[in-house]
């Protein structure tokens, strides 16, 4: 994996003119219906608005069911008609309409690629969230930054996602700093500014900016001196988690001199993380510590730890953690991912995982490729299979080369039908519940004795 990603080859042609021009395109072809919009009233949308709204399409079957339907029975053409709509409902004075018209459009994001149309209409949509990340409310706004993360990725590096950045970093940054948002908000706000960073961000000073925010933010996690009995998990945990996961990303493609920065500054803070009560920020903490343990002896093959011991006591005591009074999920959970973070630490070693997309291959060989890996993933959803397909920037990112060409006839035998999907998961389910039902059975056998 290589430290710093590498940059995609110029984007193809597309001047900046997606602003007025294409809402007035996106109008006319939404039916020819035109109406005099007046975004985010505090009044509710009226039946009148919203029957009209459907002219378009609704957003809410879209976000439901997907692209995948008009993969199978529509056309490109229809996803663009019907996109277009979607981009016209983001301006509707329904708040509901708005954050089902962007879910809607980030989820044909997620599952195809769109570089021309997105291009023509970059600006249009980057207006549109900005102004629901600064008027909306909090589900609106996860919305909108969620779809901020995907425009991103779809274009890839170079000067139209820079814009983008430029455009809505500071409004992302300002609400995960601001303690009166809901804490959802700045979450997503944090993982999503730091995915378009990673993608977008050419100018090292954003880079050290973006860094700086988010450690301001999970470093209020560390274990203060007065604290002797670990840290007990507040609200704002999930927040500290989201921007620790999101700092470690942007750190894989640091220069070395503020790796090693960050390495003195944090490296030897980290480890109190490991006795939150909550296991996602234990989680998170010990991956986060593999990582910077990965990093570290990259730079340096005799990296040495001064705290070395203490902190593997830890670690295998997380790796066996038995204690009664946790839910046996987050011990397994738990314990899963502490026996790799201690082979880690300890023996320099990874268990190498295999990623499966068409007729190609993964192999996650390294931390920091299971982190970046993880973050897209989440972001991307089940679209990930087929951005590791088709999208150039991922590709590079994951070096597995330019996009592989296949004919109809390939792409038709790996595709499997809804029909025969629901019958793979029938049959699936059905054994679950036979095998259920004998596990049932013999401690039933038990009990009469």
């Amino acid at each position: 994996m290589p430290k710093n990603k590498k940059r995609n080859t110029p984007h193809r042609g597309g001047s900046g003119g997606g602003g007025a021009g294409a809402a007035a395109a996106t109008a006319a072809a939404a039916g020819g219906q035109h109406r005099n919009v007046q975004p985010f009233s505090d009044e509710d949308a009226s039946i009148e608005t919203m029957s009209h709204c459907s002219g378009y399409s609704d957003p809410s079957s879209f976000a439901e069911d997907g692209p995948e339907v008009l993969d199978e029975e529509g056309t490109q053409e229809d996803l663009e008609y019907k996109l277009k709509g979607l981009i016209d409902l983001t301006l509707d004075k329904s708040a509901k309409t708005r954050q089902a018209a962007l879910e809607g459009i980030k989820n044909a994001m997620c599952s195809k690629m769109l570089y021309e149309f997105i291009l023509e209409r970059r600006m249009t949509l980057t207006d549109s969230i900005e102004r629901c990340l600064k008027k909306g409310k909090s589900d609106e706004q996860r919305a909108a930054a969620a779809l901020a993360c995907v425009l991103c990725i779809q274009l890839g590096p170079g000067i139209e996602s820079e814009e983008i950045l430029k455009t809505l970093g500071p409004v992302l940054k300002k609400i995960i700093s601001d303690g009166t948002m809901s804490i959802q908000t700045r979450q997503t706000c944090a993982t999503c500014f730091g995915v378009c960073c990673f993608v977008a961000t050419d100018d090292i000073t954003e880079l050290y900016s973006t860094l700086e925010c988010l450690e301001n933010i999970f470093s209020k996690s560390y274990l203060k001196e007065k604290d002797t009995n670990g840290i007990c998990s507040t609200p704002n945990t999930v927040l500290h988690i989201s921007s620790l996961l999101s700092w470690t990303l942007l750190l894989t493609i640091c220069p070395i001199n503020e790796v090693k920065k960050k390495l003195e500054m944090h490296l030897h803070k980290l480890p109190s993380l490991l006795s939150c009560d909550d296991v996602n920020m234990r989680i998170a903490a010990g991956e986060s510590l593999a990582l910077l343990f990965e990093l570290a002896r990259g730079m340096d093959n005799d990296f040495f730890y001064e705290d070395m011991e203490s902190l593997t006591q830890m670690l295998r005591a997380l790796a066996t953690d038995g204690n009664k009074h946790r839910a046996k999920v987050d011990k397994r959970k738990q314990r899963s991912v502490f026996r790799d973070v201690l082979r880690a630490v300890e023996e320099r070693d990874f268990p190498t995982e295999t990623v499966k997309f068409g007729p190609e291959r993964m192999y996650i060989d390294c931390w920091v490729k299971k982190h970046t890996y993880d973050t897209f993933k989440e972001v991307l959803g089940s679209g990930m299979q087929y951005h590791l397909q088709s999208n150039e920037f991922l590709r590079n990112v994951f070096e597995l080369g330019p996009p592989v060409m296949l004919d109809a006839a390939t792409l038709k035998t790996m595709k499997i039908s809804r029909f025969e999907r629901h019958l793979y998961n029938s049959a699936a389910f059905k054994a679950r519940t036979k095998a259920r039902s004998k596990c049932r059975d013999k401690r039933a056998d038990v009990g009469e004795f």
